[in-house]
């Protein structure tokens, strides 16, 4: 008897070990996001909003507050919280909002069930001033916008005068991101964005201000930082802004690779005639679906809107018409902020239209993403 029970352990603990050794290993939290995301495209693309739960055109800070949510009775799918800011250990934003805030808001969209993405515009290492001095100026000196010196990036590239500073600047964006996890300590999957719109030149990592390669050098320093601090919950998206000559071609100048993309992305407003835009804003997402597919990315309008929404229709004449056509994961409007807005309001004439594009099929709000209606 002893015999057949040594035989019969012995099988179970070979078993057990071939079964540990087959097993595929637990995904990531980028991983999960990834699939979720692409899941989820199948049935239409999500609504997203930038800081839609802090501020709106008539309030700031209510609870469980949206803009979106006045209009049409459910918050956005996907919602959009801006760092710039954390480098300089700054209590707040440069959106002013208070950075206890957005881990706040973080948290309670995951647990919502819905989908978080971070940009981060960090202030210009060569100009800025540590420890205050030109903090929460938005324009220009010292900020993401301050192109002044064309030798920013490869200044803070190893071996450059302000590497060291630029090391702390990351730190203090790790130990921010750590704050991003629930209360069982599980780290929430997030869209991270940065050094966004890299095609243009209106930010210090624009095109004009660093080489292909600097750029490149530039990114892979920041996602080996962070990689190296554990962030696998990070789900990385490379998002140039919308062009005219925006070939696949072009994305791919300055593209860090297939092994550090999981989402490819533009960022398209209207800043001009409607036709213009809606033309553009086809030909660019029908590059990037394909370019995508290519690649083995989810895309996404990373950014997009009207200022003001100087035509109320815009929701259902303008975009909607051309994003039904293509297969991204999501689209983002920018926030709704005093004189500046690009998201609806109920106090604004756009709002009716705006819940026209709500009710379409292929528009997907917070309910519809949720796990227990997925």
């Amino acid at each position: 008897m002893r015999k057949y029970l040594v035989m019969a352990t012995t099988a179970l603990t070979l078993l057990a070990c071939t079964t540990t050794k087959n097993a595929e290993p637990a995904k990531t939290g980028a991983q999960q996001l990834f699939e979720r995301l692409d899941t989820l495209r199948q049935k239409g693309y999500m609504f997203g909003h930038q800081d839609d739960p802090m501020y709106g055109l008539t309030w700031a800070y209510d609870k469980d507050s949206s803009d979106v949510k006045n209009v049409c009775g459910d918050y956005p799918a996907v919602m959009g919280f801006e760092l710039g800011g954390i480098e300089m250990a700054d209590e707040k934003s440069l959106d002013s909002v208070p950075f206890t805030r957005i881990t706040e808001e973080v948290i309670n969209h995951y647990q919502r069930g819905g989908i978080i993405t971070l940009s981060w515009h960090p202030r210009n290492p060569l100009t800025t001033i540590e420890g205050g001095g030109n903090a929460g100026q938005k324009f220009p000196e010292g900020t993401a916008w301050d192109v002044t010196d064309t030798t920013v990036v490869k200044n803070i590239l190893p071996g450059g005068s302000k590497h060291e500073l630029f090391q702390t600047w990351m730190q203090r964006l790790s130990d921010f991101l750590a704050t991003l996890k629930t209360v069982d300590g599980q780290k929430i999957p997030i869209i991270f964005r940065p050094w966004h719109e890299n095609t243009g030149s209106w930010f210090w990592w624009g095109e004009k201000l660093c080489t292909a390669d600097e750029y490149k050098a530039l990114w892979n320093m920041l996602q080996d930082k962070l990689n190296a601090d554990g962030f696998d919950n990070l789900l990385w998206a490379y998002s140039p802004g919308m062009a005219a000559d925006l070939t696949a071609e072009k994305y791919l100048e300055r593209y860090p690779g297939d092994d550090r993309i999981g989402m490819v992305g533009i960022d398209g407003y209207q800043w001009g005639a409607k036709e213009d835009f809606m033309a553009q804003l086809d030909q660019n997402l029908a590059m990037l679906c394909q370019f995508a597919d290519d690649h083995g990315k989810v895309a996404a309008l990373t950014e997009c809107g009207l200022k003001n929404l100087t035509d109320p229709t815009w929701w259902t004449s303008s975009l909607q018409p051309v994003v039904d056509k293509h297969p991204i994961s999501y689209l983002l409007v920018w926030r709704n902020y005093k004189e500046e807005w690009f998201g609806p309001s109920p106090s604004k004439p756009d709002a009716p239209y705006f819940k026209d594009f709500y009710a379409a099929d292929k528009s997907l709000f917070l309910e519809e993403i949720t796990t227990r209606k997925e």
